[in-house]
């Protein structure tokens, strides 16, 4: 399994409606691309926020960056232009407590 991070700084006059384009667009949009198992969002402090994507595996995040990235990207810079900073990171999952399914087989 694979991660895939984002984390956000907002700006305090943009919080709210970041936090509700995350959560109804954004994540599902992401999510319907078929590449996730899942997702969480995350807020750590005001305007510091993380989402992780649970890609199915190295080909499903590869295959998401290469054909939905771009254009999801741009769907969150135009709705956000100014006032919010991302960082990314993928993630190598090397083990899960308590073991997943998969790991079983």
């Amino acid at each position: 399994m694979v991660t895939y991070e984002i984390t956000a700084t907002v700006r305090a006059d943009l919080c709210a409606a970041y936090e509700r384009y995350m959560c109804e667009r954004h994540i599902p949009d992401l999510l319907k691309t078929g590449a996730f198992a899942g997702a969480s969002f995350s807020r750590s402090a005001p305007g510091r926020y993380r989402v992780r994507y649970e890609a199915h595996d190295r080909a499903a995040l590869d295959r998401y960056l290469t054909e939905h990235a771009p254009r999801l990207r741009r769907h969150v810079s135009e709705m956000f232009p100014e006032g919010v900073e991302l960082s990314r990171e993928e993630w190598e999952v090397l083990a899960l407590w308590p073991p997943s399914p998969q790991a079983a087989t």
